[in-house]
């Protein structure tokens, strides 16, 4: 089979009505691209081209071919053109996997704005708690929220910041029992959880310099969904721990108050994890970065908007501080390992 681009360099001569001509549009030296079109001439057994000291003129062969020639080049051209619009404008199916709550408080709000910007974009979110295998599933890209990063395998990482676990109990029940001023007077209270371990809610709190404490509450309710146990908090129903991204709107409404202030729980990086840099579809990077523009950080790591710890200049007077002892992500590193996602 002929070599194609030898249809374009001969297009490109004749085109431009001399070797010179086609050579400097080519970038490539003449006596390169004469050698190419003798040697096409040789390949066709037929002369296509008429030379002589002053001009270049087509035989009656050279004019069908170049006909096509023609052809052949407009349609690659396309093809590339084509090509390069794909490859810039985020379109295509998107599947991404995100855990029940962030998905409900968080990122569920932020899709329709989006696919607003990026129209062409199929997304496939599957909101589950269940841990997700981002190659034998084919998940593009799992939001997550953990407390490190150790167990990422050899996912590529993007994190978004800090989320912490906060203490919060409903004006109503402290108006009943009062606000507890030690992390010892929380075991008086009734309170809320994920589970009951030996008949007990735990709340593991960390204090100033180090300080640590568990307090063991009676159960008032226990259940293995977040936004269940919210509603329980929001009843006065017991005392109990949310993620900040689920309560910060209650707490800044009144709706809820944090217990305890000067003492921290559980901090959980909240990050995407996706395989690769390379070959990465214009639909996957750019909801990433639309991701890294709504989820800003403050310059200690946590969520503006998000937390109540980390409020942007101008917040709202009496919001709570980020307490010194919180923790910092560690650094994103790919691994080894399985890239499995989960919550």
């Amino acid at each position: 089979m002929h070599d194609l681009n030898d249809m374009r360099y001969f297009a490109e001569v004749v085109d431009h009505g001399s070797f010179a001509g086609a050579a400097r549009a080519l970038d490539l030296p003449t006596s390169r691209l004469s050698r190419r079109i003798a040697r096409l001439e040789a390949e066709l057994g037929v002369r296509l081209l008429h030379r002589t000291t002053r001009k270049l003129s087509l035989t009656a062969a050279g004019e069908q071919y170049h006909r096509h020639c023609v052809a052949v080049r407009d349609q690659a051209d396309q093809a590339q053109a084509e090509l390069a619009r794909i490859l810039a404008e985020p379109r295509g199916p998107l599947r991404v996997s995100c855990p029940v709550t962030l998905a409900q408080t968080t990122i569920g709000p932020l899709i329709p704005g989006y696919l607003a910007r990026h129209p062409k974009v199929r997304l496939d979110m599957q909101v589950s708690n269940r841990v997700v295998d981002l190659a034998e599933e084919g998940v593009d890209l799992a939001l997550r929220v953990r407390p490190t990063l150790e167990d990422s395998g050899s996912a590529i990482i993007k994190q978004f910041g800090l989320s912490h676990g906060l203490l919060v109990a409903s004006p109503a029940l402290l108006r009943r029992h009062g606000r507890p001023a030690q992390p010892a007077e929380l075991e008086r209270f009734d309170a809320v959880g994920m589970s009951a371990a030996g008949g007990k809610v735990r709340v593991r709190l960390l204090g100033p310099q180090g300080a640590r404490h568990e307090a063991a509450c009676r159960p008032a309710c226990i259940a293995d969904d977040l936004l269940t146990l919210r509603f329980a908090i929001l009843g006065g129903v017991g005392i109990g721990v949310l993620p900040d991204y689920m309560c910060h709107e209650d707490i800044a409404e009144g709706r809820l108050e944090r217990l305890l202030p000067g003492w921290s729980l559980a901090s959980g990086i909240v990050h995407a994890a996706y395989l690769s840099r390379r070959g990465m579809s214009p639909a996957l990077r750019s909801f990433l970065d639309y991701l890294g523009e709504k989820l800003v950080q403050d310059p200690g790591g946590d969520l503006l908007g998000i937390s109540p710890l980390g409020q942007p200049p101008g917040a709202a007077a009496g919001a709570p501080t980020r307490p010194a002892a919180t923790p910092s992500p560690p650094p994103a590193r790919p691994g080894r390992a399985s890239a499995r996602g989960g919550r």
